[in-house]
């Protein structure tokens, strides 16, 4: 039980990766967390948004890995917004501050919901350069929650851990994926009330993604073929709304591949960043992007992707 916690990655990451506290609101309550690893002269990072049950940490493998080839990353975990345009304005204010004027966004489940509406809210005047869409989905209708989405606030802690809960895999996993649940359930337990509540309402609120908005940008989008909270039909929609995206499947890893498959997670992203090498968007110190690139290639060989 709870063996990525204890494990010399975990200790390793939160011993020399400092997790800061920015606010960027008028409202003092309202704190993001993030971590920030990696080149700071590297002006188009890749960020992590995590899904509902998570915390900027459940992105530690990713980050140990990436700034390890020299990537600047950033994993953050949201302040309470209750609207998608409240949390839109806020991630916009958040990038002002961190003088970031474009990024690549990496989110899972609900984090790519909102990453997706976060484009499509700077559409105008761009700030998502690309998409990396993990388990995500782009309708909160598919949860048949929206009527209820407006009463979690009022619902107390342990009920709504009960709800998230209730998604998690129950059948059979194999040992890594017990750990990466394991890890989950205790980020889970770590969140207050008014975290939970306003993250279920932003997962639940009668909520679309337009996609004429974000057509033009790069995606990729990564997903699991074994059992996860997504259903097939919301996986094809996904399909339908990015014709061209590339495609990154794996066979197993459950609603946390990014815990329990991080090795394939973590290529994959390297691949899809790979297209921005040489570029003034490029997520990477440019001194080693040879020899990173050839790991890619290796690595490439032993994986399904497909090309639209």
């Amino acid at each position: 039980m709870g063996e990525i916690k204890v494990s010399p990655d975990y200790n390793w990451f939160r011993s020399t990766v400092p997790l800061k506290k920015i606010i960027v609101d008028d409202d003092d309550s309202k704190i993001w967390s993030l971590y920030d690893a990696g080149p700071r002269s590297i002006r188009c990072p890749l960020i992590f948004l995590p899904p509902v049950s998570g915390t900027a940490d459940v992105f530690f493998q990713q980050i140990l890995a990436l700034t390890g080839w020299g990537y600047r990353v950033i994993a953050l975990q949201y302040p309470v917004y209750w609207d998608h345009l409240e949390f839109c304005d806020g991630f916009r204010k958040l990038l002002d501050h961190l003088q970031l004027d474009k990024v690549h966004l990496f989110g899972a489940s609900l984090g790519g919901f909102l990453a997706q509406k976060f484009a499509e809210y700077t559409h105008k005047s761009p700030r998502v350069h690309s998409l990396i869409l993990c388990n995500a989905f782009s309708d909160t209708s598919i949860f048949n929650q929206t009527w209820t989405a407006n009463s979690f606030w009022l619902m107390p802690a342990f009920m709504l851990k009960k709800i998230v809960l209730g998604n998690f895999s129950s059948g059979p996993v194999d040992p890594m994926m017990a750990d990466a649940i394991d890890f989950m359930v205790d980020r889970l337990e770590s969140l207050g009330q008014s975290e939970l509540a306003s993250r279920l309402t932003l997962n639940c609120q009668n909520s679309y993604v337009e996609p004429h908005k974000i057509r033009d940008i790069p995606v990729t989008i990564m997903d699991v073929f074994d059992q996860s909270a997504l259903s097939t039909e919301a996986k094809e929609e996904m399909y339908k709304l990015y014709p061209n995206a590339r495609r990154a499947h794996l066979k197993t890893g459950g609603n946390f591949p990014y815990l329990c498959r991080s090795a394939e997670v973590n290529l994959y992203v390297q691949i899809h960043l790979l297209q921005f090498h040489g570029t003034k968007y490029a997520a990477i110190d440019p001194s080693v992007v040879s020899a990173e690139e050839l790991e890619v290639q290796k690595g490439r060989l032993g994986l399904s992707q497909e090309e639209p």
